[in-house]
């Protein structure tokens, strides 16, 4: 993926926001086609990690998802693969929220987006906070045509930030109309952010899921999830390449 630092002065324009502001260059917010592919790639399988293990004692209370995967677990893998065990933590507790409904969906496959989309929240030096807020928080370019969709403003600012024209936002880059869609607390805060990666990770589960048929244990369920995130067949490999990378990390003999 190609990344471009712009000006955020356009966002900050319109909404007044604590801190500086990283915008970027995105191949399509989430249910948005792709820019058309010059090439259509070779398209490998996607490869299905291993489940995460569950804490051996989650708080009953009903926790924060990203306190469901065992912290063992996540310290151990997030050294195998580079994720930061923050994002790791989020990945892997949504996955496992996911095992007792029809789904399928894996924590390596959540990650391998939030690769794509902004380096598990790390993009151009950012960083995941304890809490799960992307500082600073996350805009995408204007989603005004050309090399991206064209979608006109529909929030006026208020998840966006830009009062004009939407734009992507968060670690997985959810677009306003998705987000309000599919707006989760998965952190048990009682606030709903899409710059939280907890809350993001969790509507981004729960709209893949839909898109792939609930059926994301299956290749063909699992590609449908995937170019209904973004339509381009460079992001699905892309995709794929960072999940199964991390899969094999994990286990690389399965």
């Amino acid at each position: 993926m190609r990344v471009v630092l712009i000006s955020a002065a356009g966002v900050l324009a319109t909404v007044a926001v604590v801190g500086a502001i990283v915008a970027f260059t995105l191949p399509g917010g989430v249910g948005l086609p792709g820019r058309p592919d010059a090439e259509s790639p070779s398209i490998p399988l996607a490869r299905f990690a291993t489940a995460a293990p569950v804490s051996a004692a989650p708080d009953p209370a009903g926790p924060a998802l990203s306190a469901l995967a065992d912290p063992a677990w996540v310290a151990a893998t997030a050294r195998k693969t580079g994720i930061p065990p923050r994002a790791l933590a989020a990945y892997a507790g949504v996955a496992i929220s996911f095992e007792s409904r029809p789904c399928g969906i894996g924590w390596n496959t959540l990650a391998g987006i939030g690769e794509v989309e902004s380096r598990h929240g790390t993009i151009f030096g950012g960083r995941i906070a304890a809490n799960g807020s992307a500082i600073p928080p996350i805009f995408g370019i204007p989603l005004s045509g050309g090399a991206v969709a064209n979608i006109p403003d529909s929030d006026k600012g208020a998840i966006d930030g830009d009062a004009t024209i939407d734009r992507a936002v968060g670690p997985m880059q959810l677009i306003p109309e998705t987000w309000r869609n599919w707006h989760a607390d998965g952190n048990a805060d009682g606030v709903q952010d899409p710059q939280n990666i907890d809350d993001a990770t969790l509507a981004a589960a729960s709209y893949l899921c839909r898109a792939g048929g609930k059926a994301l244990d299956t290749e063909s369920g699992w590609r449908k999830a995937v170019l209904a995130y973004n339509g381009s067949n460079r992001y699905l490999v892309d995709v794929i390449r960072y999940s199964t990378g991390y899969a094999r990390d994990v286990d690389p003999v399965k």
